[in-house]
């Protein structure tokens, strides 16, 4: 038996879809659909990467092809999934959107028709995929309304879930409250083992946070750049279905770019129903950041930031924050998240509550 997930956002919710492989159907091998979508923390260019973009890939049908472990990004883009290839027992499947959601829809009818898959699942971590567009928090609406178009025209049943409800920091569950049908599972601290290396170097926030939950953190974590505050509650490892049809009417973005044949046209489409494309923020970005010389990563600099950044977080609130929001905030590369990361768990274990970093209830002495 072959199990089919669709990863709907990227490289994390490709992570999240290995534990609910294992969780779901005990059976560690699945084919994961993907987008090779690492934002800059890992690609310095801006939006997916495609077939292209790689070398080393293996064809599973004629518009289908895999990221095997011995695949590589082409200078200078960047991807995780050759590792994620390396370190998990899946097949990671490209999702090239090159060719806009009518691409799409032809890559999931091969691979459907290439595996038959006992059952095909669309995971969303988080629960954007069923935005309406115009919500004022939504960030990345673009990856998920391709992935709901292309599934919602597959000539195959597809199962929509939608993992740690809020987690991404876009919808909050209370905006998601109405729109997620039962709970199929929730995640426990034995569901990450499967993951948690690849967590220790993995920068997806969303999925970090899915897996921290199931290991019992609760409290407040900010994210990204912007420090947005996300609640880690007991709805953050639960798995929700979702009907595929209410998602669709919901998602204006979606219905919109259904018979698109390029990114370009998604993007427009983007641009015009929800007021931007997340790939013209990942662009005025890129461009900003070429200008920024990296910060050091000298302890005796770095942990007094780290401390006022904690005293200030503390009035916040804040109990956790991730490794990536704290490589943004000390005013460091993305590339040097993995450095800081080593550096302060070094320093002060005490803090890490994998994958995230604790913030004390008080100054350190």
């Amino acid at each position: 038996m072959t199990r089919l997930i669709v990863a709907a956002g990227g490289g994390g919710d490709a992570v999240a879809a290995a534990m609910l492989a294992a969780a779901l159907y005990g059976d560690d091998r699945a084919v994961v659909f993907t987008y090779a979508w690492d934002r800059l923390l890992i690609d310095p260019l801006p939006g997916p990467r495609g077939v292209v973009d790689f070398t080393g890939t293996e064809r599973l049908t004629s518009a289908v092809w895999a990221v095997p472990a011995t695949a590589r990004p082409i200078a200078p883009a960047g991807s995780t999934l050759p590792r994620l290839a390396a370190e998990l027992p899946h097949t990671f499947a490209l999702i090239d959107p090159n060719h806009g959601a009518e691409g799409v829809t032809c890559q999931l009818e091969e691979l459907v028709g290439h595996l038959q898959p006992e059952s095909v699942d669309l995971l969303d971590v988080g629960g954007d995929i069923l935005a309406r567009g115009d919500e004022p928090t939504l960030k990345s609406p673009l990856a998920d309304a391709l992935a709901l178009a292309a599934c919602c025209q597959v000539n195959a049943p597809v199962r929509l879930l939608v993992a740690g409800p809020g987690l991404d920091g876009e919808l909050s569950s209370e905006d998601l409250r109405g729109t997620l049908g039962p709970v199929i599972h929730t995640f426990t601290a034995q569901d990450t083992d499967r993951i948690s290396p690849v967590l220790e170097w993995h920068p997806s926030e969303a999925t970090g946070m899915l897996a921290a939950t199931a290991r019992g953190a609760r409290g407040i974590c900010e994210v990204r750049d912007a420090g947005l505050p996300v609640p880690l509650t007991d709805d953050g490892p639960t798995v929700h279905q979702a009907d595929m049809d209410d998602a669709l009417s919901r998602n204006k973005l979606a219905r919109a770019i259904m018979a698109t044949a390029s990114l370009d046209e998604v993007e427009a489409l983007s641009r015009e129903i929800c007021g931007y494309s997340e790939i013209d923020y990942e662009r005025n970005k890129a461009a900003w950041l070429t200008d920024q010389p990296a910060g050091k990563l000298d302890p005796e600099t770095l942990l007094p930031r780290l401390d006022q950044f904690e005293a200030e977080a503390r009035q916040r609130g804040v109990t956790h924050t991730t490794f990536r929001h704290l490589t943004e905030t000390l005013n460091l590369h993305g590339s040097q998240r993995q450095h800081l990361r080593e550096l302060l768990i070094n320093s002060r274990p005490q803090q890490y509550d994998a994958p995230l970093w604790r913030i004390t209830t008080s100054e350190p002495e």
